[in-house]
């Protein structure tokens, strides 16, 4: 049975990628800053196949312990899903530098630990599991959007992480890819003014902001033997932004 970590799993998109994985089969590992009522719910609806904990992404041992406690309830880790971010809107003049250290803090940082320490479980996996990482990314890496610099420069790491990193771990039948999603009805989106929100729906080809649901389905192929040819990619995942 595969074990997956998801970060940031208890709302929003990690929510509804645990929700998936969950339905599919898989054991699976995840943290959040303060949970929810939701994933407290999910976690007693399946109380033998998920494992929840309320942790700071900026703090590296932290994430070690709790990778090294999914791999003692679970065994070996499978799957890795690098999801969990926070954005801070602001032009780059006015932004301070707690804002900026906690955007690479979170986002970039503590995405590559989590990867990391997944990582060195993987390598002992067995390859007919089709071991992969995802991590999260934006179109914001690729198309920019005014107040958004240094969350956009966070997701542009994770893009260069990712294609370097399956190139690292393709030899030993590890895949890595992301995913770039458009803007989502989440709660990171609710930091966006009302002026930002109208200019994405209006230079999105399907007029509206994504859902989590929109991005599932492309995170469960990437994570599943169907996808085993795959890696070094960036899905684009925006209703034609």
């Amino acid at each position: 049975m595969p074990t997956t970590l998801v970060s940031g799993g208890s709302r929003g998109l990690g929510l509804a990628t645990v929700e998936r994985l969950l339905a599919r089969g898989d054991q699976v590992a995840t943290f959040s800053r303060a949970g929810s009522a939701a994933l407290t719910a999910l976690a007693e609806q399946h109380a033998a196949s998920l494992h929840t904990a309320c942790l700071d992404a900026r703090e590296p041992e932290e994430i070690r312990q709790f990778v090294a406690a999914a791999r003692e309830r679970f065994g070996g880790i499978t799957h890795c899903i690098a999801n969990a971010a926070i954005a801070h809107e602001g032009v780059l003049a006015t932004m301070r530098d707690d804002q900026i250290d906690s955007m690479l803090a979170v986002n970039l940082t503590g995405s590559i630990v989590l990867v990391r320490e997944a990582v060195r479980q993987m390598l002992f996996a067995d390859a007919a599991e089709s071991p992969s990482v995802v991590v999260v990314s934006s179109v914001v890496a690729r198309t920019g959007s005014q107040g958004l610099s240094v969350y956009a420069a966070t997701k542009a790491g994770l893009e260069g992480f990712a294609v370097s990193l399956a190139r690292e771990l393709g030899p030993r039948g590890i895949r890595v890819n992301a995913v770039a999603p458009g803007f989502l009805e989440t709660d990171l989106s609710q930091t966006l003014s009302d002026d930002n929100r109208s200019r994405i729906v209006r230079r999105t080809a399907m007029g509206r902001l994504g859902t989590p649901a929109d991005v599932v389905a492309a995170i469960d192929y990437l994570t599943s033997p169907r996808a085993a040819f795959i890696t070094g990619q960036t899905i684009a995942i925006d209703g034609g932004a």
